[in-house]
C-alpha cells in the first residue's frame, strides 16, 4: 500500500498522458454487493453549512457507530477546543450536529467510530476550506473570497470541442525560471501579472499566453495534493500533484499564504478571472480515480471500505498503479465525483475538466458529470484519458475507454494513435515516428487525422494503436504529440534524432505540431515547446526541481521562429473552420487523401479539404507531410494556389507566394499548405 509520499508519487508517474490503454482480462467481482442497503444522500448540506440557523454539520458515514465533530482555533496547532457529538440519521445515512453561531475563522475535523475503534480525524471529504496542508477544514464566508468583478466573470463561449485550442501548463514551470520576469514565481498570481518580459523583452506569462493565441489553459492539478509540506515552502519542493487530498479546495503551495484558508482561494479566483479577462478559458487537471492514501484517505476514514473499490478477497483493486481505486459506479462516489466538478464549474467558474485515467471510471458517470457540467456552462469541454494504468473490478464495458468514448456524449478521449505515430512511441526514447523519418506508419497518422472517426480511405487494420473507428464524432477526440509526462518533443526529438543538427530537430517539431493543429479534433500542446522547451532529458519529472520544470523564457528569443511558426498554427486553425469539422460525416465527404504508395514513397502523406469544408472561405485546402529525413516531390493540381505554409515557414493568409500547381518538393521533416479560393 502507498502509505509513504515517495512512494506514492513515484507510482502516481503511471497517471499521465503517456500511459497505454491496459485492458485486462475480465474478472467478475462482487465487490459492491457489501454495499447494497448503504443509504446515499445527495442534499447540498454535507459536512458544513453556515446559514442564519448557525453552523451544521452533516457527515455521509452509514455503519459508524459513532461520530463526532472537534472544533478548533488553529488550523494546524492545539487541542480542539469543542466537541460536538453527533446524531444519526439512519435513512440518509448521515450524521448530524449543530451550534446556533456562526463558526467563522474555525477549523474542524470529523472523527467516527467504526465499532471497533476510533479513526483518526478527518476533514472529511467536502472540505471546500483547509488550513495549512489540510488536515483540519476551515469554517470561511466563500463569498469574500470572490475578487472585484467576479458576477460578471466568465469564460469563453464554446460553440464545438474542435474550436478548442488546449495549452498544458503547470504553476511553477510556467514562472518560476528567473528569465520569466513574474514577481509571484510559482504561484497562482503568476498568471495574473501583465507586462512581464523576458530578459531579452518577449512577452512571459499570461502576456505570452495571449500573444500565441491559445484558447484554453490546461493546469496541472490544482486542488490540494499531498506531497509538498506547505510548512516549508522554502524548500522549493515540486510536484505535479498527482496524489489527491482535498478534492475541493485549492493547493495551499500555490498561494501566497497557505495557513489562512481563504487566500488559496482567493488568489485561484484572481488567476482565473485574469485568465477570462484576458479570453482564456481554464481547464482543471483532476484526479477522482485514486486517492493519495489508502486506509489513511479522508474516503477511508469516513466511510471505510466504501469509496474505493476491492477484490472479492478485500484487498484494494489498483487500476491507477498508485495502491487504490475510486469506485466511481457506486452511487455515493458517483454523486461525489458530479457534485465536485459542479462545485469547482460553479464557484470557481473553470471552464473544463480533464480527467486523469478517466477510464477507471464508468461511463455512467461521466455521462452525469458532463450532463450536469452542461447545465452550469454549455461551454464546458471534458475530456480525459481512454485507458488505465492496471486491471479493475469494473467491467470492461462499462469503463470509460477510448474504445468506448461513443457510449458517452459531450466527452472526448486523447488520441494515443497520433500521439506514437508522429513522434515515435513513448516508452522507447530512440524510437523515431513518422515526422522523424520512420516509415510504416503513415496510416496510423491518418487515423489522427480524420479524429478516429469512419473514412473510406483510411484502413483501421493496419492502424498500430486502435483496429477500429472508435469516435462517432471528431469532437470526441483530442490530439497531441507530447505532454507533461515522459520526454516533452524538444527532449524526444534530441535522442531520437541524435546526431543530426539542431535544425533538423526544429523542422520535425513544427511539422509535429501542424499535423496536430491540422488534424480534425482539439489540438492539444505541452506549455513551452513553442519555444523549444526541454527538461534535459528527464522523462518524468513529476518531482523533478525547477532547473528541470521551469521554463526557460530565454528561448523565445533564441527561438524566435519556431514560436512564430506555432502562433501561425493557432492562427491558421482559429481562421479556418476546415480544420475543425464536428461530424464524421463532414470529414468522410471533406477530408480527400491522395493515392500514395507509401511503400514505395514512405513518409509522405497528401490530403484535401474539399468543398469549402465546414463553411471555409478557401474552397480547397491542400496538405502535405514530408517526414522523411530527405526531399520529397509531389504533384499538385492545375490552379491558382495560395501557399500557406513551406519550408518551415507559414502565414495564415496565405501569403507566402503562389503557384499554379505541378511539381512541388517539400524539405526534410515539412509541412507544405496550400489553399485557393
Amino acid at each position: 500500500m502507498f502509505h509513504s509520499k515517495l512512494s506514492l508519487i513515484m507510482a502516481s508517474a503511471l497517471l499521465t498522458c503517456g500511459m497505454p490503454a491496459a485492458v485486462s482480462a475480465q474478472t467478475n467481482s462482487k465487490y459492491d454487493v457489501r454495499f447494497i442497503d448503504w443509504p446515499a444522500y445527495n442534499g447540498e448540506d454535507l459536512e458544513l453549512t453556515v446559514d442564519a440557523s448557525g453552523t451544521r454539520f452533516r457527515l455521509w458515514s452509514p455503519k459508524a457507530s459513532e461520530v463526532r465533530v472537534n472544533i478548533y482555533e488553529n488550523g494546524h496547532t492545539g487541542s480542539a477546543v469543542k466537541t460536538l457529538q453527533m446524531k444519526s440519521d439512519p435513512a440518509t445515512g448521515t450524521w448530524t450536529a449543530s451550534v446556533p453561531e456562526k463558526l467563522y475563522g474555525k477549523f474542524y475535523t470529523f472523527q467516527i467510530n467504526d465499532g471497533e475503534k476510533w479513526l483518526d480525524e478527518t476533514p472529511g471529504v467536502w472540505a471546500k476550506a483547509v488550513g495549512v496542508n489540510g488536515a483540519r477544514a476551515a469554517v470561511i464566508d466563500l463569498d469574500s473570497t470572490d475578487p472585484a468583478g467576479w458576477d460578471t466573470d466568465k469564460g469563453p463561449a464554446v460553440r464545438n470541442f474542435t474550436d478548442v485550442i488546449v495549452y498544458e501548463m503547470h504553476h511553477r514551470d510556467m514562472s518560476m525560471h528567473p528569465s520569466s520576469g513574474i514577481a509571484n514565481k510559482g504561484k497562482f498570481l503568476a498568471l495574473t501579472e501583465h507586462g512581464t518580459l523576458s530578459p531579452q523583452g518577449m512577452k512571459t506569462g499570461i502576456d505570452h499566453l495571449k500573444e500565441l493565441g491559445v484558447t484554453h489553459v490546461h493546469i496541472l492539478p490544482s486542488y490540494d495534493y499531498n506531497s509538498v509540506d506547505e510548512l516549508n515552502l522554502q524548500d522549493n519542493t515540486y510536484n505535479w500533484g498527482y496524489d489527491p487530498l482535498n478534492y475541493n479546495a485549492p493547493e495551499g503551495s500555490y498561494s501566497t499564504n497557505p495557513s489562512d484558508p481563504a487566500a488559496r482561494i482567493r488568489e485561484m479566483k484572481e488567476m482565473i478571472k485574469a485568465l477570462h479577462d484576458a479570453g482564456i478559458g481554464v481547464i482543471m487537471d483532476v484526479v477522482y480515480n485514486h486517492t493519495a492514501d489508502n486506509d489513511a484517505s479522508n474516503f477511508e476514514l469516513t466511510a471505510p471500505g466504501y469509496y474505493h473499490r476491492h477484490w472479492d478477497d478485500g484487498r484494494y483493486s489498483d487500476a491507477s498503479g498508485c495502491g487504490n481505486e475510486t469506485a466511481s459506479d457506486l452511487r455515493q462516489m458517483r454523486d461525489f465525483i458530479i457534485n465536485s466538478t459542479k462545485y469547482w464549474a460553479d464557484e470557481y467558474h473553470i471552464d473544463g475538466f480533464r480527467f486523469d485515467l478517466m477510464a477507471i471510471h464508468d461511463t455512467e458517470t461521466m455521462n452525469e458529470v458532463a450532463a450536469e457540467l452542461k447545465k452550469i456552462n454549455p461551454s464546458i469541454f471534458v475530456y480525459g484519458e481512454g485507458w488505465t494504468a492496471g486491471d479493475s473490478p469494473l467491467q470492461t464495458e462499462r469503463r470509460a475507454l477510448k474504445e468506448n468514448v461513443g457510449k458517452m456524449t459531450d466527452i472526448a478521449v486523447f488520441s494515443d494513435d497520433l500521439r506514437d505515430a508522429v513522434k515515435g512511441h513513448y516508452t522507447n526514447a530512440a524510437d523515431r515516428g513518422f515526422a522523424t523519418g520512420k516509415p510504416g506508419l503513415e496510416e496510423t497518422v491518418k487515423i489522427g487525422i480524420v479524429a478516429a472517426t469512419d473514412h473510406p480511405q483510411v484502413d483501421f487494420s493496419n492502424g498500430n494503436n486502435s483496429k477500429f473507428p472508435y469516435a462517432k464524432s471528431p469532437e470526441m477526440i483530442v490530439n497531441y504529440v507530447s505532454c507533461h509526462d515522459d520526454l516533452c518533443l524538444t527532449d524526444k526529438l534530441r535522442k531520437s534524432m541524435e546526431g543530426e543538427p539542431e535544425q533538423n530537430m526544429l523542422a520535425a517539431a513544427k511539422l509535429a505540431q501542424t499535423i496536430v493543429f491540422t488534424s480534425q479534433g482539439t489540438p492539444f500542446m505541452f506549455a513551452g515547446e513553442e519555444v523549444f522547451r526541454d527538461k534535459q532529458g528527464v522523462h518524468n519529472s513529476y518531482k523533478s526541481p525547477d532547473s528541470i520544470n521551469a521554463i526557460d523564457w530565454s528561448n523565445k528569443a533564441k527561438y524566435r521562429d519556431q514560436f512564430d511558426y506555432y502562433k501561425g498554427l493557432v492562427a491558421l486553425r482559429k481562421a479556418h473552420p476546415a480544420f475543425r469539422m464536428t461530424s464524421a460525416a463532414d470529414i468522410a465527404r471533406h477530408l480527400k487523401f491522395d493515392r500514395i504508395d507509401s511503400k514505395k514513397t514512405p513518409n509522405l502523406i497528401s490530403y484535401s479539404l474539399t468543398g469549402n469544408a465546414n463553411g471555409d472561405e478557401w474552397k480547397e485546402i491542400k496538405v502535405v507531410f514530408n517526414g522523411a529525413g530527405s526531399p520529397q516531390t509531389v504533384n499538385i493540381p492545375k490552379g491558382d494556389w495560395m501557399i500557406v505554409a513551406q519550408d518551415g515557414r507559414i502565414s495564415p493568409a496565405g501569403d507566402l507566394g503562389a503557384t499554379n500547381g505541378g511539381k512541388m518538393t517539400l524539405s526534410p521533416y515539412s509541412a507544405l499548405i496550400l489553399a485557393r479560393k
